[in-house]
């Protein structure tokens, strides 16, 4: 897929956020160092992959649009893109980019002065699925497409496109070169995906010729059938492909959820899924109970018999699964329940009965389906980070933002997540780049580590003092004015996926209002308790709940005064009390004052921060960090409000348009930070109506400084000199703490047995040709 419009498919998750240098570049071929984690695709000489087959693979949506280039252009459009159209550079095992030679025999830097040209040299065996040779033409009207020109193409972005002077044809029909106005040190990036001049000649065909329909490709596939209805897109072996032919007749992209990927691999829909943590957990327990199977069945002690297709438990009971959680009572109750005497209770017991058994019946069927299945594991191309909204509030002050980095044990949150899985557990050092691309270096130190005394001098010196005066009503909300508790679009409550608002720190008596009294010591003795709470996740009831709750218990307090037995007496017989036998007034009320305990305040308010996280399957592990971070943060003395918001909310409502403090979501690596990181880090603009231009930097966090050294690396053509640039801003990033990266995310993929070349590809590209199943061993590969 496009390495730049992998930018803007933030992974919030979800998504992504579904992520090579020139040969003979030589020096700075061990800048980045080694990746974090390599390839798990089962690597396969071609010669032992047969001929011919079909592979069924996941993704998450049949896409609106084949065009790469338009602003609704998804995961699945740049995977499709990559199997049927030229990439003059690939990105290699380490995410760097190399010279495709399916279509190039060279591509190199001619010139650069008095401007920069660059030389291609086409394959002279590339053509297009209609016969005409990959060439000038091609490259001319995708320039005019996408350099922003002309209004009349619907572009999502022209990075790099605006800096070309002119295009024209070489010495021969295969050479293209290429002239820019401006210097371009991500050259690389250019003509990656490159459509055919059909695609690319004019807005109308550019705008909604590609939407549906590719008529014209060349890559080791072509675009078969899309059926919307069913959910897949057909790619087939292309007749016409000049290099190594594909080994698949078919590859079949499928529309599969991925909460519905376990049961569509069992169910033999799928060969090949990108999974999550509990996806790749059925898994495990399924290879797990074969292997106890066959232990019993050798006479060896083992979890579950011969006949089992889930392992057993306590009792006899499922170890997993739906009746894991069955207890011996409840089996007991339900039992006498379908078979007592009330008929209407029984019949539906038994209804309830019969639906469980065909619940637990299908999951063990799916549970020994899955045995055969294979998990292979890498990190994503992606890495997520905790984002800091510094428009407006607390985290306006970068000594609050640094405070709450400084607090962070990025090691422990690397650990939480990817160390379960098996995976390195490292921590992300830069912004702009992975471990073993060419751009990476760990800046972090720019920052500094985490300090827990750092952040709390950090903290005082911007004004932030425990036990300090509040001045806002009680329950009333600390932080900006404007935060908001609920985005209103996911359902509360219990069951509904969203727990609704949650405040870490004001559950404790530390931030109430206790003056001195025996309520001051109920308080000295809450915030004593302390180390212990924060060992152990409080439960609170959602936000709406207790409001309720709390002004419920205070109208029945407000209704029962007491009075005396006379003049309960006098009310209820009528008689009008004498004013002059009543009792003296009582003396005024002493102000109560209300403190933050051991929570920070400033200015009469609390320091509290909007944690917004998606409540959505899959996003388990974001919200398990979340809680860890909270926890962290109360430490310090910050109260954390947690709103867990719909995924289709989370980005649009949310993230894009400023709404929250905290948040943690994904950003894809890219090949040419130069580049894409610049829009994502830029200095925020104001606009005319007074509101503020951001790009892509969701945190409002940036400095003319940072946007300077993005610009002189863009312009760099010396490549090492253009990566410390780049390498440059990243350090001032993180010491401006507006985002702050934690791991990278891990990649999880099912993979049916005998499919080799394919499955976590990590930070490369798919060489798509070259997946296929496994022949069968010969008596000869047996002997040895």
């Amino acid at each position: 897929m496009s390495q730049r419009r992998r930018r803007s498919l933030a992974l919030l998750t979800s998504g992504v956020l579904a992520l090579p240098l020139l040969t003979g570049c030589g020096a700075g071929d061990d800048e980045g160092g080694p990746a974090a984690a390599g390839q798990d695709i089962a690597t396969t000489k071609r010669d032992k992959v047969a001929d011919g087959g079909v592979l069924r693979w996941a993704v998450d949506a049949i896409p609106d649009t084949l065009n790469a280039f338009q602003a609704d252009a998804d995961a699945t459009t740049n995977r499709i893109a990559g199997a049927v159209l030229p990439h003059l550079f690939v990105l290699d095992a380490k995410g760097r980019p190399v010279a495709n030679p399916d279509y190039l025999e060279k591509a190199e830097v001619i010139e650069r002065e008095p401007k920069q040209v660059v030389l291609y040299k086409l394959n002279q065996q590339a053509v297009w699925s209609d016969g005409r040779e990959i060439g000038a033409p091609d490259f001319v009207a995708q320039w005019r497409a996408l350099n922003g020109k002309d209004s009349a193409y619907w572009t999502a972005r022209n990075a790099g496109y605006e800096r070309i002077e002119k295009i024209e044809k070489g010495k021969t029909d295969l050479e293209v070169r290429v002239t820019f106005g401006k210097p371009y040190a991500d050259w690389r990036s250019l003509f990656s995906p490159l459509y055919p001049k059909q695609v690319t000649g004019t807005p109308d065909a550019f705008n909604e010729g590609a939407r549906g329909a590719l008529k014209v490709t060349a890559g080791p596939f072509g675009l078969g059938a899309i059926d919307k209805k069913t959910g897949t897109a057909a790619l087939t072996r292309n007749p016409r492909w000049w290099g190594q032919p594909a080994k698949l007749d078919t590859l079949v992209l499928t529309a599969v959820p991925r909460a519905e990927r376990p049961a569509a691999l069992a169910a033999g829909k799928l060969d090949l899924a990108e999974i999550d943590r509990s996806g790749a957990d059925r898994i495990a327990l399924a290879r797990r109970d074969a292997a106890a199977e066959g232990a019993a069945g050798k006479g060896a002690p083992g979890r579950g018999g011969p006949a089992s297709a889930v392992g057993t438990g306590a009792g006899g009971a499922p170890a997993h699964g739906p009746g894991a959680a069955l207890t011996p009572a409840q089996a007991t109750l339900s039992w006498a329940t379908a078979y007592g005497t009330d008929e209407e209770k029984a019949a539906q017991e038994k209804e309830s009965r019969t639906k469980h058994a065909e619940s637990v019946k299908r999951y063990a069927d799916e549970q020994k389906a899955l045995r055969g299945f294979t998990v292979r594991k890498s990190l994503e191309p992606a890495y997520t980070q905790l984002a800091m909204n510094g428009a407006s509030g607390p985290l306006a002050d970068e000594r609050v933002r640094r405070a709450v980095a400084r607090a962070l044990d990025r090691q422990a949150l690397a650990d939480l997540v990817l160390g379960p899985l098996g995976l390195p557990a490292k921590p992300v050092g830069s912004h702009v780049a992975l471990a073993g691309q060419q751009a990476y270096a760990d800046n972090s130190g720019a920052l500094g580590g985490q300090d827990a005394k750092a952040a709390q001098a950090l903290l005082a010196d911007a004004g932030w003092r425990r036990g300090g005066r509040l001045s806002e009503p009680a329950g009333a909300k600390a932080g900006p004015e404007s935060a908001p508790q609920d985005d209103g679009k996911t359902p509360a409550g219990p069951g509904t996926g969203n727990d609704g608002l949650y405040i870490v720190g004001q559950d404790d008596g530390a931030n109430g209002d206790h003056p001195g009294t025996a309520d001051g010591e109920a308080a000295a003795a809450a915030s004593a308790a302390g180390d212990e709470r924060d060992r152990v996740s409080p439960v609170l009831a959602p936000a709406p709940f207790g409001a309720q709750q709390q002004a419920s218990l205070l109208a029945q307090a407000a209704r029962v005064r007491p009075v005396d037995d006379a003049k309960r007496s006098a009310a209820r017989d009528g008689d009008a009390a004498d004013p002059a036998k009543g009792s003296p007034a009582p003396a005024p009320a002493k102000p109560v004052i209300r403190t933050s305990g051991n929570m920070l305040a400033k200015d009469g308010k609390a320091l509290t921060l909007r944690f917004v996280l998606p409540a959505g399957p899959g996003s388990e592990s974001l919200r398990t960090v979340g809680e860890r971070i909270s926890r962290t943060l109360r430490k310090l003395g910050v109260n954390t409000e947690t709103t867990k918001v719909a995924d289709d909310s989370f980005f649009k409502d949310h993230i894009a348009s400023g709404q929250y403090d905290l948040a943690l979501y994904s950003w894809p690596a890219t090949a040419f930070p130069a580049t894409d990181a610049r829009p994502i880090f830029a200095k925020p603009e104001p606009a005319a109506d007074g509101s503020l231009l951001v790009e892509q930097n969701y945190t409002r966090v940036g400095t003319d400084h940072i946007d300077q050294l993005f610009d002189q690396a863009v312009g760099e053509l010396d490549e090492a000199q253009s990566r410390e640039l780049v390498r440059k801003a990243d350090a001032r990033i993180w010491a401006a703490a507006g985002s702050i990266p934690l791991f990278q995310r891990p990649e999880l993929v099912a993979v049916k047995p005998g499919l080799v070349n394919a499955g976590a590809f990590g930070l490369g590209a798919p060489r798509y040709q070259d997946i296929g199943w496994k022949k069968a061993p010969t008596a000869k590969d047996r002997k040895k």
